[in-house]
């Protein structure tokens, strides 16, 4: 695998994550079945499946059944990954899924659990009913981060995959786009949808770039019969580029947008999500929509993040994702002392998470930390904060440092006693301990100052102090 930034590792695991926030808080407005509130859509569950709260639909999960084959084969080109993506499908119809597209259904309930079988049954049924729906390109975000560093292979990726449920050229080229779209976003940063018209032919391209001038030229809102491919993709891309995108707040702004255009809100919020994600990463997704985001197969949004990094970078130095623990004593004692302007709220490093005081009932974690190094009971909240002062490590540094303290104020306002920590208590707790201070009331430098004192060894580095500074 090719090295990526970190800020690319944190824009691959948005596409997945983003994607599956937009798919939950879409989902309970499909076709108009419940009503968007003077708030803004929430995660508030039903739908066409009787979700819970901050559950995904079908969209998210065929997007996990192609992410956990990538993740495996570390390509979505060779027989065995595209027959697991298979036995993905047929494993999760099997199921019992709440809701699943008609199109989808016919294909994967009429054939074998094998790629080959799968792609003939999908050419059978668009011969004979011409179907062309949004199927293929809600699950197409994953496809990009298996082949991030060679666009051919993207390219026939998208294709494949899309065969496996939808024949239609329009459905593989909607893909391809999109895909594409996702790799120039994760390794570039910018949206760039006109890049992908030079690997269609050129008929096609003319076709696609008619369709994307009118997706430009707005409103969002024209696309509401957003069922075709084709629409689906003009509905998500208008949304995306009629909404004002100065920083990573586009991301929650452009997924009210794409779903306040109606009809298939959630796939439309997932198409979208997966391309804002790629383009301001998983550390713009707010905590407020990751703390409840689950789905299929019985997993968390924080999963999806751990697969995705396995899909486009293996696993780190730490041994992460999939480590049950990680060793921080080289910089931590296992301390715990209370917040100096609040006894609810616990102050710790990366060994006191595994023996927390007795009272905590919620972790909010500042690093990474392995699958069995939280007790069991509190409910844990994490955040990507590196403690690094370079600009490009935490791109969206303000954001995540605001979120992080807006989310131990909610949890001790739902009477929760908070442990905040990251590895050695040194800049990221403070840091994010003298924000949650700031939204009481406390100025930054006596928030910082009173930090200092309570806790000796706090030392912030110079972007985090300046962070704070922008947000006061």
């Amino acid at each position: 695998m090719n090295t990526l930034t970190s800020a690319q590792l944190d824009r691959a695991c948005g596409a997945v994550l983003a994607s599956a926030a937009g798919d939950a808080l879409g989902a309970p407005y499909e076709f108009e079945l419940a009503r968007i509130g003077e708030d803004g859509p929430q995660m508030i569950g039903g739908g066409l499946g009787g979700f819970e709260p901050g559950e995904w639909t079908d969209d998210t999960t065929m997007a996990w059944c192609v992410l956990d084959a990538a993740a495996e084969h570390g390509t979505l080109l060779d027989k065995a990954a595209l027959d697991q993506v298979a036995r993905n499908f047929k494993d999760w119809v099997h199921s019992g899924p709440k809701d699943i597209g008609n199109q989808t259904s016919e294909v994967l309930h009429s054939s074998e659990p094998t790629a080959a079988s799968m792609t003939a049954t999908a050419a059978e049924v668009h011969a004979r009913t011409g179907a062309a729906g949004n199927g293929s390109l809600m699950r197409t975000g994953p496809v990009a981060l298996a082949h991030l560093h060679d666009p051919d292979a993207v390219v026939a990726a998208a294709a494949t995959v899309s065969d496996l449920t939808h024949a239609d050229p329009r459905a593989q080229q909607a893909c391809v786009l999109w895909s594409l779209a996702i790799r120039h976003a994760v390794l570039h940063a910018e949206f760039d949808l006109r890049s992908g018209l030079a690997y269609l032919d050129t008929e096609d391209a003319a076709y696609w770039t008619e369709r994307i001038d009118e997706a430009e030229s707005g409103p969002p809102e024209r696309f509401n019969r957003n069922g075709w491919t084709v629409t689906a993709l003009q509905a998500a891309w208008s949304a995306i580029v009629n909404t004002p995108a100065t920083d990573c707040h586009h991301l929650q702004e452009t997924l009210v947008r794409a779903i306040g255009i109606g009809h298939d809100t959630d796939t439309v919020a997932a198409i979208a999500g997966a391309l804002l994600g790629a383009r301001w990463g998983a550390s713009a997704v707010p905590a407020r929509w990751r703390r409840i985001l689950h789905g299929y197969p019985s997993i968390t949004g924080e999963r999806l993040v751990e697969v995705a990094q396995l899909t486009t970078a293996g696993k780190n130095g730490y041994g992460w994702p999939g480590t049950g623990f990680i060793d921080y004593s080289d910089r931590a004692t296992g301390f715990s002392i209370r917040h100096p302007h609040d006894p609810g709220v616990w102050l710790g490093d990366g060994l006191t998470v595994s023996n927390p005081p007795a009272d905590v009932t919620a972790v909010v974690s500042l690093c990474l930390l392995g699958s069995e190094q939280v007790p069991p009971g509190p409910e844990h909240v994490t955040f990507r904060l590196l403690d690094l002062p370079d600009p490009e490590s935490n791109p969206n540094l303000d954001f995540v440092i605001a979120d992080a303290a807006a989310t131990i104020a909610a949890l001790r306002d739902e009477g929760q006693v908070v442990l905040l920590h990251c590895a050695g208590a040194h800049s990221r707790t403070p840091t994010v301990a003298a924000a949650y201070s700031m939204l009481r009331g406390i100025p930054s430098e006596q928030a910082l100052a009173d930090m200092k004192r309570a806790l000796p060894t706090s030392n912030p580095n110079p972007a985090f102090v300046a962070a704070l500074r922008r947000l006061e």
